[in-house]
């Protein structure tokens, strides 16, 4: 499935052999390792296996990985939609942040999952203590769902995960 995203000036495009050292330079992070489940440390060998996993997954139509650029070609991050759950995914290389990339990535990823494949509601997953995902969270229209958390253990650490929905609009009533 290719896909390529573009509005708000941020452009969400498919991964290519090309983005392998980026991607080393945006994952190979100790915050990027702590809340993410990739490899530590992320060299090159990491991200060919990545971006190898993505694309599996992409071909068996479970996920979907997009670089997340402003135009440019260079990735600064990455925005992934899990189409099974409808969970949303995202993460922005350290050097990137504050220039609502996440934000604006975010509010793409979410239309194209509501308008383009048809999930009526979208959700994401974060930590209590990741403010700034939850910043991101909230510009995008996402509320807590209040549901009981899930628990996940990655690379000897246990956390919690809580749920965010993001419903789409009804259409309006037509009289």
């Amino acid at each position: 499935m290719d896909v390529r995203l573009e509005d708000d000036g941020v452009v969400l495009r498919q991964w290519s052999e090309q983005d392998l050292d980026q991607l080393v330079t945006l994952f190979d992070d100790a915050e990027m390792a702590y809340r993410l489940p990739v490899a530590t440390p992320f060299d090159l060998a990491a991200a060919e296996a990545y971006l190898n996993a993505a694309r599996r997954a992409e071909q068996a139509g479970a996920r979907i990985y997009l670089a997340v650029t402003d135009g440019d070609d260079l990735p600064r991050g990455e925005v992934m939609l899990n189409l099974a759950t409808g969970t949303i995914g995202y993460a922005i290389g350290p050097a990137y942040r504050g220039q609502r990339l996440a934000s604006r990535a975010l509010r793409l990823m979410t239309e194209y999952a509501h308008r383009v494949i048809g999930l009526p509601t979208v959700y994401l997953e974060i930590e209590p203590d990741n403010a700034g995902s939850m910043a991101v969270a909230r510009s995008g229209g996402y509320r807590p769902t209040g549901d009981e958390p899930v628990f996940v253990e990655d690379k000897g650490r246990r956390y919690a995960l809580h749920r965010w929905s993001h419903t789409e609009p009804a259409p309006p009533a037509v009289t």
